[in-house]
This record gives structure tokens, C-alpha cells and sequence, in this order.
């Protein structure tokens, strides 16, 4: 029997959720940063409470952007050769995952970047828990067109690596352009990978080497004991702004949140467990049952249809343009469309699209959003971002950055007739829980908690955060403490508050706890939970861009800019092993 078998025969006794007491578990308070030294740190709890013992604990930095770990440079960006590109190494370190792989241990850390890069650690774990990192080096991307913008991810239940690549390029606008000016500078710098000067390059050289559809996929990592890595990119699961995909404990089911404006949530169902290559999207239709708080919703799946890998490479590599893929005609004043045409605010895009005959297959999987808008699905939702599991009640969690824009109701890209959210604007955002059936299909979604805006005198303290400093603050990426009852949110927020935190919630109380603070203009990036590696549980958590977001100018020695990925621990074993 092979390991990924054991891993899902495993995963399977816990399809259905076990309720029991929950143990008890206290983090200590990091103050919040009031003065100019604390919002300088990167500072965690010192102590924690579990079961009535306390352990001391503590941030403890696996590895920093730029350091030089058994030779290679963890976070250097390279080329689809393997060569450096010239700069200094990526401060945008984000998910960093634990990988147990036979006997040694490793992680894998994105840098979200154009292009972007995910590198290989191997790591040392000591008896006391402690890690270390040993070695670094890039994973090899060059098979798939390169990395674009790796955001948020996960660890599947069979123990691979679940990554992303987020806001891919607009491919209608590519398509549009008559000179490089028309190319959104976002995606200009992707050329370096294929070797193209993006200061000097003209359209037809851009063009030559920029496939649109290349990006925009969920991406899984299989790592090898002797430390090789295969990098797969899982086009069968859509093309959209993926902050991460979640697979459920049945190894088949998987949430795939979408950043941006706009955008929509999806779930894929693989034809077979532990195998993400093929299967079948759906796209939700928010029902709204609620305007109150951050609303509430009754859920409905629209069917986007069946899908493999293989099928949508070789659609890919054909370099289709959006012009083969849709006809395009204007929306009438009333919202309505020509004789064939369905609507769409997908992308903030008002049109009329029409699948062109033969390509329902490519459009659902290459133009997912649009193709889901077309269909009905919802395309209203604003900023979502990290999404989790709490197997001990069998609910999922989505935390949503912002309410705002389409999520309000009558907004300028809302489709007449059809504006399905209508909530009020809440810049601080919102935790939501959606309630799951039996097969793991999301039923309902409602507020679980949100940030609150606060106006703070010019004299106070806390003078620049515009939401409450006791609660949370735009929501990003989130993970459970099973057996605990207690919920892990981080932060990536600009003016919301202007130290972004990580915080545990008490789900019985609602009571949340500062767990983490990190230094001006940063992001807290990848919380994500491990219960029990070799007896000792980590949560991880990643500084990304410190001084890079905001108050560029407090920042004073240049090294204090560099990414920091390290871990909140290292704890006692607090469960099973998976997940």
C-alpha cells in the first residue's frame, strides 16, 4: 500500500465531523504596537495554555528573503533556464507549507512575483521541536510556461503542496493592444523569464513569449524523499485569481477562493480521490437571506461542466485568443442582450459574450469567471481571500478582505435584474461560515465575524487605523485548530490597521486574541496550522514586504525590508497528523 493510500484511507474515517468537548487553549496577548519601537517587530505570543499546562512559545524565523541557505538564495527569482535575474531577492514571501515526506521533513515557500518562484527547503527538526532550515532551492517551473504570482495555499489530505497563481493577465485586453503601451504593466515583467527586456520590448516580442492562458491555476507540488520536487499546474480547476485551493477530507472536493473585484467562488469535484487532474466546476449563485452584519446567503451551484488537465493543455498551447473563445456584444441599457448572448460583469467587465460553437470546454476552464457569470453564478463578491475547515463541526470558513464595491447593492457594475449581493460597505471585511452537506457541498454562508470601522481622534494613540484595533482587520488567510474550537485569522490590511496581526478566536466566545504583530507596511501571510509533526505542533506564519505596502519611509537599515518565514511554536502535538 503506498503512502498516498495510507493518506486517504486515513483521511476517509474522518468524513463525518465528531463532536466532543473541546479542549482548552489560550494564546497570550501581543499588545497592540503603540509606539514606534513595537511597530518595528515581528513579535508572537510568548506563552500558550493548553489543557490547563502552559508552554512557552515564541516567533522563531526559519529563514529570511535574501539568505544564503546550502548555496542558493532563497527567494532569488530565475529565469526558465534556472538562471538569476538580476535585482535582489523577492520580499514577497506568502504560503509556506510543512511537508512530511518519509523521514525528512521540508516546506515549500511562494514568492509572489512576476515571475514568481517557489523554493524548496529542507529543514531539521530538533528534539525539542525547534527547526531549522538546512538547504534551499527553486522549483522548476519552466515545463509550464513559468509562475506567475503565487498568493495563498494549502497541504492536501495525501500531504503534496496545493499552491496558486493569482489576478492572472486579462486576456481580451492582450488581445486588444496595438502597441506595448496598451499591455497593463502588471504583466510586462513576466517577459523577464523567457529573457525579454521589458524596458525595451515591442507588442510583437511580448506577444512572442506572453501566454495569458498560461496562468491563473491552482498548482500542486509533489515532493520527493530524496528532495526532488514536480510541479503540476491543475487546469481542470479553472482559470481565475486563485488566493487557494482547499481540498476536503473526502480527497476530492475543493474550494477555490478568487481574489479581486468582481469575482466568484468555485468548487471542483475530481473524478478520483487524491487526484486533482480531472473533474467537474461549479460556480456559486448567492441567495441573499440576510443584509445584516456581513449577510447571509442560501447557496446554489451552477454545473460549469467536465474538465481534465491534458485536454485544457493542449488547448492552452494552441494559444487561443479570447476571440476564439467568445463573440463579444455590448449590454443594453436594460441589461439585457442580443438573441444568443448572456451577460456578464465578470473581470468589472460589463458585455454580452456567446461561447463560440465547440469551445464550452475551453471557455469554462480558461475564461472561468466570465463563463460562470454568463451562466448565472455570482460575480459580485470583493476581495476574497483565505478559506479553511473546522472537521470538528463539519463547517468551512471564507474570510472576504473587504465588502465592498459589487457586494454593495446598486453598484455601477452590478447587472440589472440581477444584483444578487446588497450589503452595506464594510472596509474592515468579514470571517464567513458556510454551513456543508453531507458530500461536502456548501449550503449556506453567513457572517461569522467583522472588522469594525472606527474613527480615531488625531491625538490617540491608535490615530491612523481606521478599523477597530481589538478586532480584526481586512481578513486574508485563515486556518483551524482542531479539537480547540479556535480559529486563526491573519491580516493584510493598509490603513486598517497599520500593524497587520494575526488573532485567535474563540469560537464558543467570539473572543479574539492578538497572537502576532508585524512591522509597518507588512502583510501576515500563510497562518496555516499543523496539529502534529513528530509530536509537536507549529503554526506557521510569514512577514511579507516589510515597509513595502506602506510607511515606505520608516524604513532605515535596507535588510529590514526582507521577507521573514518562520513559525509561531513549537507547541505540543494537539492532534492527527493530516491536514
Amino acid at each position: 500500500m503506498t503512502l498516498k493510500s495510507i493518506c486517504l484511507a486515513t483521511t476517509a474515517l474522518a468524513l463525518l465531523p465528531v463532536l466532543a468537548a473541546a479542549g482548552e487553549l489560550k494564546f497570550a496577548e501581543v499588545p497592540f504596537a503603540s509606539d514606534d519601537a513595537a511597530k518595528r517587530q515581528a513579535i508572537a505570543s510568548d506563552r500558550i495554555m493548553i489543557d490547563g499546562a502552559e508552554y512557552p512559545i515564541g516567533y522563531n524565523v526559519l529563514a529570511r528573503s535574501g539568505d544564503v541557505l546550502g548555496g542558493a538564495v532563497f527567494g532569488a527569482l530565475v529565469d526558465q533556464a534556472g538562471a538569476p535575474l538580476m535585482g535582489d531577492a523577492s520580499t514577497s514571501a506568502d504560503f509556506t507549507s510543512l511537508l512530511q515526506v518519509g523521514g525528512k521533513l521540508y516546506s515549500v515557500t511562494h514568492f509572489e512575483s512576476r515571475p514568481g518562484a517557489m523554493y524548496l527547503t529542507e529543514l531539521a527538526q530538533a528534539e525539542d521541536g525547534t527547526l531549522t532550515a538546512v538547504s534551499t532551492k527553486p522549483v522548476e517551473f519552466a515545463d509550464v510556461g513559468g509562475l506567475w504570482v503565487p498568493c495563498a495555499g494549502s497541504v492536501t489530505p495525501w500531504g503534496s503542496h496545493l499552491g496558486s497563481e493569482e489576478y492572472p493577465p486579462d486576456a481580451e485586453a492582450i488581445e486588444k493592444a496595438a502597441s506595448i503601451a496598451d499591455i497593463d504593466d502588471y504583466a510586462k515583467p513576466m517577459a523577464r523569464y523567457f529573457g525579454v527586456d521589458p524596458e525595451t520590448m515591442d507588442l510583437a516580442q511580448f506577444n512572442a513569449v506572453f501566454n495569458p492562458y498560461a496562468y491563473g491555476y491552482p498548482t500542486e507540488i509533489t515532493v520527493a524523499e530524496d528532495g526532488s520536487a514536480r510541479a503540476a499546474k491543475h487546469y481542470a480547476m479553472g482559470r481565475v485569481a486563485v488566493e487557494l485551493a482547499y481540498v476536503m477530507p473526502d480527497a476530492k472536493t475543493a474550494y477555490i477562493s478568487d481574489d479581486g473585484t468582481n469575482v466568484g467562488l468555485f468548487r471542483f469535484v475530481a473524478d478520483t480521490a487524491g487526484d486533482l487532474s480531472a473533474g467537474t466546476l461549479y460556480a456559486a449563485k448567492w441567495i441573499q437571506t440576510s443584509g445584516e452584519g456581513a449577510g447571509a446567503a442560501d447557496l446554489e451551484w451552477i454545473d460549469l461542466g467536465h474538465a481534465s488537465d491534458a485536454d485544457m493543455r493542449a488547448a492552452i498551447d494552441a494559444r487561443p485568443a479570447f476571440s476564439d473563445l467568445f463573440e463579444v456584444a455590448a449590454l443594453a441599457e436594460d441589461g439585457t442582450c442580443a438573441d444568443g448572448f448572456a451577460p456578464s460583469n465578470a473581470e468589472g467587465t460589463m458585455q454580452c459574450l456567446k461561447v463560440r460553437d465547440g469551445m464550452d470546454a475551453v471557455a469554462s476552464r480558461l475564461e472561468t469567471r466570465r463563463y460562470a457569470s454568463m451562466k448565472g453564478a455570482t460575480t459580485e463578491f470583493r476581495k476574497m481571500e483565505g478559506i479553511t475547515h473546522n472537521p470538528d463541526t463539519g463547517v468551512l470558513y471564507l474570510a472576504m478582505s473587504e465588502v465592498a464595491k459589487a457586494m454593495t447593492g446598486g453598484y455601477k457594475t452590478d447587472l440589472k435584474g440581477n444584483d444578487a449581493v446588497q450589503l452595506a460597505e464594510n472596509g474592515c471585511g468579514a470571517v464567513y461560515e458556510l454551513a456543508l452537506d453531507q458530500s461536502y457541498t456548501a449550503t449556506t454562508m453567513k457572517t461569522l465575524v467583522a472588522g469594525v470601522p472606527t474613527d480615531y481622534a488625531a491625538d490617540a494613540v491608535e490615530a491612523g487605523n481606521t478599523c477597530d484595533i481589538n478586532g480584526i482587520a481586512n481578513p486574508d488567510n485563515i486556518t483551524y485548530i482542531p479539537g480547540y474550537n479556535t480559529l486563526i485569522i491573519g491580516e493584510d490590511t493598509g490603513s486598517g490597521h497599520q500593524n497587520d496581526a494575526i488573532w485567535a478566536m474563540d469560537l464558543a466566545t467570539g473572543g479574539l486574541t492578538r497572537i502576532f504583530s508585524t512591522p509597518y507596511g507588512s502583510e501576515t501571510t500563510s497562518p496555516y496550522f499543523y496539529p502534529n509533526i513528530n509530536g509537536h505542533a507549529y503554526l506557521v506564519a510569514v512577514v511579507q514586504h516589510p515597509y513595502g505596502e506602506s510607511d515606505e519611509d520608516k524604513l532605515i537599515e535596507a535588510g529590514d525590508a526582507r521577507a521573514y518565514v518562520g513559525y509561531v511554536g513549537p507547541m505540543p502535538a494537539m492532534g492527527a497528523a493530516l491536514q
